[in-house]
């Protein structure tokens, strides 16, 4: 659906700035993450409409963005997929509420993740030059930090899914790393 969408947004574009340099594949594929990000908002503000969460809901989706952009992540291959699970993780997210001790826990565990994986798979999505991929990862290191600084469940809990999606398994972390 994601797909269609931005090939019909891009060809549309495309009909109206026929000579721009950037192909209607390009421009789709741009489109597609922006309507993922928007729809990501969209529907967990929605849902914190029904939750109450809905403070905790946009600090949730900043946080989350934030360490996101300094430090990669997995992709899911279907935007409808992708907008599900980060929906439902946002949500979750928004209910955290861990003691100072825990908080601390995840801080740490979330540091020692983007030490070892950070950044993580943006070589196809980021046009950062690779020499520049160790100050991203201080970067994310630094961002994560800042929950200390914040003592909040939420930033807490946002740091530390995003860190989980940074971990490379088997194959993928020899051809990684």
């Amino acid at each position: 659906m994601i797909r269609i969408l931005s090939r019909g947004i891009a060809k549309k574009i495309k009909t109206v700035v026929p000579h721009h340099p950037v192909s209607e594949q390009v421009l789709a594929y741009s489109i597609s993450f922006l309507l993922n990000t928007i729809f990501v908002i969209l529907f967990s503000m929605l849902v914190s409409l029904f939750t109450g969460r809905y403070i905790e809901t946009a600090i949730a989706l900043f946080s989350y963005a934030i360490i996101r952009q300094a430090s990669g992540g997995f992709h899911f291959e279907s935007g409808w997929l992708c907008i599900v699970a980060s929906t439902a993780a946002i949500t979750a997210i928004s209910f955290s509420n861990f003691g100072d001790s825990i908080l601390i826990i995840l801080t740490f565990l979330s540091l020692l993740i983007a030490l070892v994986f950070s950044p993580s798979r943006i070589e196809k999505q980021t046009r950062i030059p690779k020499r520049y991929y160790p100050l991203l990862k201080v970067l994310s290191m630094v961002i994560i930090s800042t929950s200390f600084l914040f003592g909040s469940s939420v930033v807490t809990t946002s740091f530390f899914v995003q860190s989980l999606t940074l971990i490379r398994y088997g194959k993928e972390v020899r051809t990684n790393l």
